[in-house]
């Protein structure tokens, strides 16, 4: 991102007294490590209170920035400029900040509202095609979870999108945006009512598979993608939803070049992954699933045999 944007930046905000803070590529890298990083630039450079960070990145340099944001001298203000489609349509909207931790992800971190978020889907012209595949699945959340009707024009539009058409591409990103901020107005701070975590459809499953092979080997939208389809076929098992909407469901994932099936691990290791959910309470694994397209919920009632098919399923 640095060598594609951060000059225009640099102009556009006609000051002097810029610092860039250049991390490394990667979901690899949303740690401590870089956090400190950030921490050890702004101390040495004298950086104070009425300091202001921008994130101009992908959704990791976004919640790394928030939360080195809202942890600095014990808050500053940070804006949000995000470059990647899924940034743009989830994680930059919210105030969700953090890093991974080796056992888990995002479990470290703040809910802390960035001043604004500013989008131009000019710079996703340079987003390469699987990034923008992993950003398409957050956008078929929305759908899901909440907007059957959008959920419809996904299926028209998906080529439309895939191909970066300005007029889809600027629907989809307003819709999802609109969907999440009316979810998080109701539950900014993800109460015990569940409202918000429903935006974590397909999350316990795919942080599972993100953790199993290694942050970054899958993109997070490949495992929330992935997660979604197995919350379907969960969903099914349950009757809450029916086998033509768990193949619509299944079709559309597909059509936007996004894994159906999970990676090869044991179902141990699953079980083990999912228990560290932030949303599992006193070792029950609670699930987002859905009582059909356009609705959702947060549940840990369910047999324990459904999610063991589910998790040991090779292929959906």
């Amino acid at each position: 991102v640095e060598p594609l944007y951060l000059n225009d930046i640099k102009k556009l905000l006609g000051h002097e007294d810029i610092l860039s803070i250049v991390l490394p590529d990667g979901e690899k890298f949303k740690n401590d490590e870089s956090l400190n990083y950030i921490y050890d630039q702004l101390l040495s450079n004298k950086y104070g209170r009425n300091s202001l960070l921008i994130a101009l990145g992908g959704g990791v340099i976004g919640d790394i920035t928030g939360y080195a944001a809202a942890t600095y001298m014990r808050g500053i203000d940070f804006i949000q400029i995000p470059t990647t489609l899924l940034s743009q349509v989830d994680s930059s909207v919210g105030g969700k900040t953090g890093i991974n931790h080796s056992l888990g992800k995002n479990m470290i971190g703040a809910f802390y509202q960035p001043k604004c978020v500013l989008i131009n889907i000019d710079v996703l012209k340079t987003l390469p095609d699987r990034e923008m595949s992993a950003g398409l699945a957050e956008v078929i959340k929305y759908g899901l979870i909440r907007d059957a009707a959008f959920f419809d024009w996904l299926e028209i539009e998906m080529e439309s999108l895939l191909k970066k058409n300005p007029e889809q591409l600027m629907y989809a990103i307003h819709m999802s945006c609109q969907n999440k901020a009316s979810v998080v107005a109701e539950d900014e701070f993800e109460s015990s009512k569940g409202i918000r975590a429903t935006l974590n459809l397909g999350h316990t499953f795919g942080h599972a598979i993100e953790n199993a092979v290694g942050y970054g080997n899958w993109l997070h939208g490949e495992a929330v993608a992935c997660g979604m389809v197995m919350a379907a076929y969960m969903s099914m098992k349950l009757e809450w939803l029916s086998q033509s909407d768990f193949n619509r469901i299944k079709k559309l994932v597909g059509v936007a070049h996004l894994p159906l099936s999970p990676p090869d691990m044991t179902q141990e290791r699953f079980l083990d992954l999912m228990s560290a959910d932030k949303k599992s309470i006193n070792g029950q694994i609670n699930l987002i699933l859905q009582k059909g397209i356009g609705k959702a919920l947060m549940t840990n009632e369910y047999p324990h045999e459904f999610l063991l098919e589910t998790i040991n399923q090779k292929s959906f």
